[in-house]
This record gives C-alpha cells, sequence and structure tokens, in this order.
C-alpha cells in the first residue's frame, strides 16, 4: 500500500503532458485494432473507405495531440480538427472521430486567451468542411450539418462552463484566505492590545505613584520591584503572542492555567489598586495541549483583565469587585467599581478593548455588557458558554 500510495504521488507530481498521454494512445489504439474496429463518426455519410497507411497518421494527427490539450489547448484543437476533417473527407470513419469533442471541451475549459476567436474560426471551418463534404456528394443534408454542430458547441459549452466553476472556485478560495488572514490579524492586533495596554497601564500607574514615595524607602522598593515584574510579565506574554506568527509553533498567547487569574488579581493590588476576588465553583472546560486553558477560560481572564486596566485607568483606588462563577454551562464575571476617579482619563483608551471582548465573547455563544452605575463608576458582566471537556 505505501508502494502504491508512492507510485500515484510521482504520478500526481508528473507533468501534465505525460498524465494526459495514457488517454490519447488508448483510443489510438482502439482506432486501429481491427478486432475493436467499428465505423465511428459518419459525418456526410460518405462511402467508407477501409483503413491503410494513411489511415494511421491520420489517427495519430486526430489523437496524439491530446497529449497537449490542457498545456497547449488551443494548438491541440487546430491539430485535432485538421484530423478530423481528412478522416471524414478520406471516408475513414475511425473512432478517433470521439477525439474532436474531447478537443473542443479541453479548449473551452483551458483557453485563457483568444476563446471568442477560437470559436468564430472553428466554426468558419467547420462550415468549410459541410461544404466540401456536400460537393463529395454528402446526403448529411442540411439538418444533419447543423445538429452535429450542436453536438460541438454543447462540448465547447461544458468546457466553458468548467472553466467559469473552476474560477468561481479558486475566487472563493482566495475570499476564503483573505477573511482568514484579516480574521488572524484582528486576534492578534485583539491580544496585543490586551498584552500591552494592561500591562503598560499597570507599569505607568505604578510609576507615578512612585514619585510621591520617596519619603519611604521600603514602599518604593516594592513599587518599583512591582513595576520590573509587570516588565518582565509583559515581555513573556509578547513572546507568547509573537509565536502566533511563527506557522511551525501553533502556540496560543494563554494564561497557563486557572492560577493565572489569581496572579493577575495580584499584580492590581501590588500596583496600589484595591481589588476583592471572588471565585465560585471551579472550572470544567478542558486543558489544552502544553495546559494552556480553554477558550472559555481564556476569554473570562481576557474580560477580567480588561476591567482591571479601565479600572486603573478611570478608577485608581477605588474599590473593585471581580466576581467569577463556574456554573454546569458557562462562567459569569462581573467586575464592578465603587465609583470612578477625576482626571483618570489622562490615561487615554480607544475603547477597542471591550469591542474586541464583546466579539470574542460573542464567538463563543455568550454576551458581554460594560455600563456606567447610578452611583458612580462602571460595571462589566460576562456570560460564557464553556466547552464540554472531551
Amino acid at each position: 500500500m505505501i508502494r502504491l500510495g508512492q507510485i500515484l504521488d510521482r504520478w500526481r507530481s508528473s507533468d501534465v503532458v505525460l498524465r494526459d498521454l495514457p488517454f490519447p494512445l488508448l483510443l489510438a489504439v482502439a482506432s486501429l485494432v481491427p478486432a475493436l474496429h467499428v465505423p465511428g463518426t459518419q459525418l456526410g455519410d460518405l462511402p467508407t473507405r477501409p483503413l491503410d497507411g494513411l489511415a494511421i497518421a491520420i489517427v495519430a494527427l486526430e489523437c496524439l495531440p491530446l497529449a497537449l490539450r490542457r498545456r497547449w489547448p488551443a494548438g491541440c484543437l487546430a491539430l485535432v480538427s485538421f484530423g478530423f476533417a481528412l478522416d471524414q473527407l478520406l471516408g475513414y470513419h475511425t473512432v478517433a472521430g470521439i477525439a474532436l469533442p474531447v478537443a473542443l471541451l479541453s479548449a473551452g475549459a483551458h483557453l485563457e486567451r483568444h476563446r471568442r476567436t477560437v470559436a468564430v474560426v472553428g466554426s468558419a471551418a467547420y462550415v468549410l468542411l459541410a461544404i466540401a463534404l456536400d460537393q463529395l456528394g454528402s446526403t448529411e443534408g442540411f439538418a444533419g450539418f447543423v445538429t452535429f454542430y450542436l453536438v460541438l458547441a454543447v462540448a465547447w459549452g461544458t468546457g466553458v462552463w468548467l472553466r467559469q466553476s473552476r474560477a468561481a472556485e479558486a475566487e472563493r478560495r482566495r475570499h476564503v484566505a483573505e477573511s482568514t488572514r484579516i480574521a488572524e490579524r484582528t486576534r492578534i492586533a485583539r491580544e496585543l492590545h490586551d498584552v500591552v495596554t494592561h500591562h503598560v497601564t499597570a507599569m505607568v500607574v505604578q510609576a507615578e505613584a512612585a514619585r510621591y514615595l520617596s519619603s519611604a524607602p521600603e514602599r518604593l522598593d516594592q513599587t518599583l520591584a512591582a513595576v520590573s515584574d509587570t516588565g518582565r510579565r509583559a515581555i513573556t506574554d509578547l513572546r507568547h503572542l509573537l509565536d502566533l506568527l511563527d506557522p511551525d509553533d501553533g502556540a496560543e498567547p494563554v494564561p497557563s492555567s486557572a492560577g493565572e487569574l489569581h496572579a493577575l488579581v495580584e499584580r492590581i493590588r501590588r500596583a496600589g489598586h484595591p481589588v476583592e476576588f471572588t471565585e465560585e465553583g471551579s472550572s470544567r472546560g478542558a486543558i489544552g495541549p502544553h495546559g494552556t486553558i480553554g477558550k472559555a477560560e481564556m476569554a473570562a481572564y481576557r474580560v477580567v483583565q480588561e476591567a482591571l486596566t479601565n479600572a486603573l485607568k478611570y478608577a485608581y483606588g477605588i474599590r473593585t469587585v471581580v466576581l467569577v462563577r463556574y456554573e454546569a454551562a458557562e462562567i459569569n464575571v462581573e467586575i464592578s467599581t465603587d465609583g470612578s476617579r477625576s482626571g483618570a482619563s489622562q490615561l487615554g483608551g480607544s475603547g477597542r478593548g471591550l469591542a474586541g471582548l464583546r466579539e470574542r465573547v460573542g464567538l463563543l455563544g455568550g454576551e458581554l455588557s460594560a455600563e456606567r452605575r447610578s452611583g458612580g463608576g462602571f460595571v462589566v458582566r460576562a456570560r460564557i458558554p464553556e466547552e464540554s471537556p472531551e
């Protein structure tokens, strides 16, 4: 079986002329073997002539060019048509006449340029052949010639349809590839936004706090250590993200375990922001390769990360409550602050983070909402269906 598979692979990778050669050879043999000889196409109803040396040359002229039907479709059609005309004019009427509709179908399917010219020239050549046959005493009649022409037209039209179908399929695949590329770029941009915005925001807040701690060396040292840790974490996450661009690496820039959620909250606390974190239940999602968590858990992580980043920007120092509840078939996340800090918008924001989260959660069949609270502050809620473990 391995040997046969290797032979088939080599055959598929061989030159197209070599792959197209067996059919014309078989057709030529079938046209010349006496035991297989039967009257073939008889356009014009002229008396049938016995096979001779000239018949062999005409059969070769009709059949062998079919090996070029995909590489040189116009030339193949011209040679086959000439051979067919000689076959009918001399009255051999061999089975090789089948080559003409095959050449027409291949030309319609593979001819890229001058298709209309080829069709007009071919039609004119057919009219001349019909006139010549009529002068030799053909009893075919106008209706017979027209009927045969329509048969040839169907073969050409079938080839045109195959070419258009192939072009439409190629366009569909190109569109799918382009959509996939755009989706991948969007996913990478979203991950980059999540990683960079979160860590840089934390570092800015920690650096700002360090300015006011010159009189407290111990706290200053802790704050600077937190800035350093956040920077190293940012570098690690960016390395994971860049792995997405490696076609030989199926890495996904996701946390390695559910414990990363606790580490995320702890980093925000070290930045000087009060966070109350509650986790109810346990995840039922499947653990992926290399210990990475599932898509639902990843989405929950990103929701908490984005909400805490916004809390650092707009409500620094104000109590933030994080609740993550694992239920039978979904994860519910809620992050809220008790108020907002005036002037906190100086860190800026594009709104891309929440928009990307809505898209991410929506792709998993969930919902995400973010709104201001009547008494000040904001609340982010997400419901994320959890994939079933395998």
